[in-house]
């Protein structure tokens, strides 16, 4: 857990460093020979920590201390099954606190999805978000310093500019 999560502080400590960089400089500064190659092993850490430390951090907290394997019928949900008591049905287990601990009735049977499933699809989801955080700040950076569009300031057929909008 803490290594995840160390590994998440740093991934927004560093992104923090580049967004108050990209605040401070000018688009278009000149850049040095040693900015080049200090921001070339930034960005190259942190995809590193990004694309590879985080998810895999995330995988060994799922697969060690949460115990999220393959034979672990049902949706974990943590401590909240605590909440729940000691009810035993069909849709919830207070033993295993998951949820649909036999899966999930269908009218055709039932569709089992095991922890180590939702423990993917959330290592998916990671990679996901970090890759549509990159496009994004990618924009940001480029965008950086341009002005909105001002809006043209209204005048009569005389050049005077008007009180109220025309109707």
């Amino acid at each position: 857990m803490v290594a995840f999560l160390a590994s998440l502080i740093a991934t927004a400590a560093m992104t923090g460093a580049i967004v108050w960089v990209g605040k401070r400089r000018k688009p278009g500064t000149p850049l040095t020979w040693g900015e080049a190659f200090v921001a070339g092993a930034w960005l190259f850490f942190l995809m590193f920590l990004i694309y590879g430390i985080v998810p895999h951090q995330f995988l060994t907290l799922a697969d060690n201390d949460l115990a999220w394997r393959s034979d672990k019928i049902g949706i974990p949900i943590g401590p909240i099954g605590k909440a729940f008591g000691d009810t035993e049905n069909r849709i919830f287990s207070a033993e295993g606190n998951v949820l649909f601990p036999e899966g999930v009735p269908l009218p055709n049977g039932t569709f089992v999805i095991t922890a180590q499933v939702l423990r993917d699809i959330i290592a998916s989801g990671i990679y996901i978000v970090f890759l549509v955080a990159q496009i994004v700040m990618w924009l940001q950076w480029q965008k950086r310093g341009q002005k909105a569009a001002e809006k043209p300031e209204l005048t009569s057929a005389y050049g005077r500019p008007l009180v109220r909008g025309a109707s």
